[in-house]
């Protein structure tokens, strides 16, 4: 008996599998809104891409799979079983390569056939929000079809695809984090207001000392490691060029103008992007390619020259759990994660990032006539954000996994060596510069146009 409850049960999941974005919560999650639930899944699609891509670049999975018997060439066999297939493209950069081709083709399919989708009416919003089941079946297609690309040129024009993505991307994360920061700066002023102002506000400040203190621990040990006394001079101007806009935007977020223009601007929000530039501007320098000026991270802390740690002249080797990788994850799942929740109070931010919070049909909680709670579709009036900007955001998300996994490195299929370059640094400076000149934007543009309405 339980066992044909448990396969009516798993029917009825896979019934789901092919049903709307409703269906597949159901009785399962808090009541929630049709957009949230969608945008999650989706992200989901994209996480279960990374996962596999991280799985694929850990050192000794090829050894792994030569082990067993009748897969990879030169590897193990089995007799009068011919081994087929090539496992120097199932692991390492290569399958990265091509997980995050799928994906990022994945999504701009999508992208595309959303385009201009109004409301939850129009028939194309039932395949944005359903047949989450062939969806899948999609993916893993397109995957298994992008492992039978020649290397050819692939990896070479890849690279700079996922080198421009990955700049677009950086803009996007930096747009979130500042809608965060003033989102998290809002809250807890208003619970001040309303309640134990000195509990709120002593938060508001230790949580601002934390950022400041860490991006200033972060520079002293970037001048330490990172620069030479007659060397590196790429490295001092970043840093240094970086520090004075960090200190011009703090300055500028409390000149009584600015406070007076844009009330919820604050330090609370110029310590978070300081914190933020800074790691951008240690991720760039740790794809300099002058190994005397980018000490490894073991080399650090072991206290081993940099010289014999890595000769300039040695083969990259793809290392995924580099720090400078972790934090990039890391910060990539946040804004992936608030990308999908966000409901963002600034007008401007919606706009940018092609969403309409406001907008749509307020949903309540929905009980069916089976008792189980439903997932309520609140966008019958309008959509609550852009479903092909979305898709083009994990599409521009998949090429960032990409660049991160293999340390923003360029192959070389001629050597198979991965390569440090010297581009990759630039662009993840110029999207730090980018940054900063956009949250400088958010500061000063109230008080140029105080006739516009920029809250």
């Amino acid at each position: 008996m339980g066992a044909c409850m448990a396969l009516c049960s798993l029917a009825s999941c896979a019934s789901c599998l092919c049903g709307s974005a409703p269906c597949l919560l159901c009785g399962c999650c808090p009541s929630s809104n049709n957009s949230t639930v969608t945008r999650l899944l989706f992200s989901f699609f994209l996480l279960l891409g990374t996962l596999v891509s991280v799985i694929m670049i850990l050192p000794g999975m090829e050894t792994q799979l030569r082990k067993i018997p009748g897969f990879c060439q030169g590897g193990t066999t089995i007799p009068g079983i011919e081994n087929h297939v090539n496992c120097d493209v199932i692991v390492g950069y290569k399958s990265v390569y091509r997980m995050c081709f799928a994906m990022a083709c994945f999504f701009f399919l999508f992208s595309a056939i959303m385009i201009r989708v109004k409301s939850s009416k129009d028939p194309r919003a039932a395949i944005q929000n359903g047949f989450w089941f062939f969806k899948f079946l999609i993916l893993v297609g397109i995957t298994v079809g992008a492992f039978f690309i020649p290397d050819g040129t692939f990896h070479d024009v890849w690279f700079y695809f996922g080198i421009v993505g990955s700049f677009m991307f950086i803009l996007i994360q930096l747009i979130l984090l500042i809608d965060f920061a003033h989102s998290w700066n809002e809250v807890w002023v208003r619970n001040a207001e309303e309640g134990n102002s000195k509990c709120w506000f002593s938060g508001l400040l230790f949580f601002t000392i934390l950022h400041y203190a860490l991006a200033f621990a972060a520079i002293v040990l970037f001048y330490l490691y990172y620069t030479k006394p007659d060397n590196c001079t790429e490295h001092k101007f970043f840093i240094s060029f970086n520090l004075i806009l960090c200190v011009i935007i703090s300055v500028l977020s409390i000149l009584p103008k600015v406070q007076d223009a844009s009330p919820q601007s604050g330090l609370l929000q110029s310590s978070i992007i300081t914190m933020y530039t800074m790691y951008v501007t240690w991720s760039a320098m740790t794809n300099n390619p002058n190994r005397e000026c980018n000490p490894s991270l073991l080399s650090l802390v072991s206290n081993i020259s940099t010289t014999e740690a890595m000769p300039t002249s040695s083969p990259g080797m793809v290392q995924w759990w580099d720090a400078q990788g972790i934090v990039g994850l890391v910060i990539f799942l946040f804004c992936t994660f608030y990308a999908s929740i966000r409901s963002s109070s600034n007008a401007q931010v919606n706009r940018l990032m092609q969403t309409e919070e406001g907008k749509g049909t307020v949903g309540g909680e929905e009980v069916g006539k089976d008792g189980l709670r439903r997932v309520v579709d609140n966008e019958e009036d309008g959509v609550t954000y852009n479903y092909s900007f979305f898709h083009f955001h994990l599409l521009l998300a998949s090429l960032y996994i990409m660049m991160t996994l293999t340390n923003w490195y360029k192959p070389d299929t001629t050597t198979q060596a991965m390569q440090s370059t010297m581009p990759a640094v630039w662009i993840k400076i110029s999207s730090s510069w980018l940054g900063l000149g956009l949250y400088l934007w958010t500061l000063v543009a109230p008080v140029i146009f105080p006739n516009r309405d920029f809250n």
